[in-house]
């Protein structure tokens, strides 16, 4: 029976950790290198090596009620999404609320995390830590490792000849940047078109002489506003939507999204994506667009190669006088405490079973949290994960024999293994992924069963966003605030926007209307491009 649970790292997913093994029961020590809780979202002026964090002008792509904590809400007064200032914030009164600081040492470096010599049957794990040059060994049932995957940049260079021996200029990856104040005046080539490099083309496009943006992915680009002014992941992130998703053909399906991205802008005429693309990716950027159109930012396909002075792309254009590369190219993650034998037996997430557990061990102490990429909040996925694994180590939840679990890692992992460039396709369904989760871990509502006996609230939770409230309601960790939780999220989603309040309607009708928007939007969408796929004599041939 595991008791002792040692949790690396006191970012969102190590503060959930350790919150779900207080509340079953397990006695968890938290290892934080750094003074402060926050993992990546603490940001610092300073550069350190052993630690990432965000740039100053970050803001979150997904909104408070998408990724909260599932038993503590975001306050009402906070923006819909949040800087990072005010997300630390958040995550501090989490932690004062469930009295998790008293778990967590700062200023401690996990070292090495070996098996015991009666692993097999003990489970148990040897941690070395060192904290002001002084170094400890513990013992602990169970390990929760909870450092993400921001670890290591990927600096491709071997990709980009003459980058580290012709280009005269300076290179640096997006990890490094910190403010515009360096670039005021530069010619900036931004490499790679992911949410941080349309970031910070966007933001360097104010201060630099000309800012370029170079990719070789299809990329299209979303907004965080919907149509209608509500947050995006709030109308979109549905079960009405992730139903009809699964009830369509998959090529309908996606001719749908690419007219609704299409629907803002067309996406061909700014060289960013073709509607007959199957390799893709989507970013979240309210500005880009208008970048392009006014010529701040000069979209361009991949780079061939440097000289001195000058980019080579590949289409045999050339852009001179370039003074600094910005790499934003992603992270490859790494856990060099790890024991070698343990770290060789994974090379991404799709090794793990659920994106969690490694099958090849002899016992199930070892959870990796939050290394996963989903199309909504990873917070939220990992509160999910952590909740689920400390009630297998509280054992009240059971894995199934390794053979299964092989056979399902086998199943879902590709023979053809890509690069951080490539990873945006791997991201799982935010709601398919968590109902999983959630499933495993007794705790995902059931639609069907409230419709008999609580109408208003299945109804909610199915035409309503998918919010993390939903998890609450039965099961383990039942939060008795749940329900109301879910019934007024559109209430904390205005109540930041009701600085100026104008006779509109009666609140009554704001609210049946705010309840019945994703249907009637999804619905009267959904209508439109079936009629008009059904009457087009080139509906065929688009597919």
């Amino acid at each position: 029976m595991v008791q002792r649970v040692a949790v690396i790292g006191a970012g969102a997913g190590g503060l959930a950790s350790i919150k779900c093994c207080l509340d079953e029961g397990l006695e968890p020590t938290c290892f934080e290198r750094s003074e402060d809780i926050g993992g990546v979202w603490r940001y610092t002026d300073s550069m350190d090596e052993r630690r990432v964090s965000v740039y100053r002008s970050v803001i979150t792509n997904t909104s408070k009620e998408m990724s909260c904590f599932s038993d503590f809400p975001c306050p009402e007064d906070f923006p819909n999404y949040l800087p990072h200032s005010l997300l630390l914030e958040y995550f501090r009164m989490y932690a004062q609320h469930f009295n998790l600081l008293q778990h967590i040492r700062f200023k401690t470096t996990a070292l090495s995390v070996r098996k015991r010599p009666d692993f097999t049957t003990s489970g148990q794990w040897e941690v070395v830590t060192e904290t002001n040059g002084v170094w400890e060994s513990h013992v602990f049932d169970a390990v929760m490792v909870c450092t993400g995957h921001y670890q290591d940049p990927y600096l491709p260079l071997a990709s980009f000849p003459g980058i580290d021996t012709r280009f005269k200029g300076r290179y640096l990856h997006s990890r490094e940047y910190k403010d515009v104040e360096a670039f005021q005046g530069k010619r900036v080539l931004v490499v790679g078109i992911g949410n941080t490099g349309g970031d910070l083309s966007v933001e360097l496009s104010r201060v630099a002489a000309k800012v370029f943006l170079s990719t070789r992915s299809n990329t299209w680009v979303f907004s965080r506003v919907s149509d209608h002014g509500f947050p995006s992941d709030m109308v979109n992130t549905t079960r009405f939507n992730h139903f009809l998703e699964w009830l369509l053909p998959a090529a309908l399906t996606k001719r749908i999204k690419f007219q609704k991205f299409n629907s803002w802008f067309n996406h061909a005429n700014y060289g960013l994506a073709s509607t007959k693309s199957s390799n893709f990716k989507i970013i979240v950027n309210e500005e880009l667009p208008f970048c392009l159109l006014s010529g701040t930012v000069v979209l361009k396909p991949n780079v061939k190669e440097f000289t001195e002075t000058s980019a080579v792309f590949e289409d045999g254009t050339t852009e001179e006088n370039i003074d600094v590369v910005l790499f934003a190219t992603g992270y490859i993650f790494s856990f060099p405490f790890l024991e070698e034998s343990v770290r060789s037996l994974f090379d991404d997430n799709r090794s793990l079973y659920k994106r969690i557990f490694l099958p090849q061990l002899e016992k199930p102490t070892l959870a990796i949290i939050g290394l996963v990429q989903l199309t909504g909040s990873v917070m939220v996925g990992a509160e999910m994960q952590a909740r689920w694994v400390t009630g297998i180590f509280a054992g009240w939840n059971k894995l199934p024999p390794t053979s299964r679990m092989m056979a399902d890692v086998l199943k879902k992992k590709p023979s053809v293994k890509r690069n951080p460039f490539e990873r945006e396709n791997l991201k799982l369904s935010f709601i398919s992924y968590i109902d999983e989760i959630a499933s495993c871990a007794g705790v995902k509502p059931s639609v069907l069963r409230l419709l008999l006996t609580d109408p208003r609230l299945a109804l909610a939770i199915f035409f309503g966003p998918c919010t993390p409230y939903q998890y609450r309601l039965v099961g383990r960790g039942k939060w008795s605030g749940a329900r109301n939780a879910i019934l007024t999220q559109w209430q904390r989603t205005l109540k930041p926007l009701r600085n100026r309040v104008v006779d509109d309607c009666s609140d009554g009708w704001c609210w049946m209307c705010l309840l019945a928007l994703p249907v009637a939007l999804t619905a009267s969408f959904l209508l439109s491009k079936y009629t008009r796929l059904a009457w087009s004599p080139w509906a065929g041939p688009q597919l």
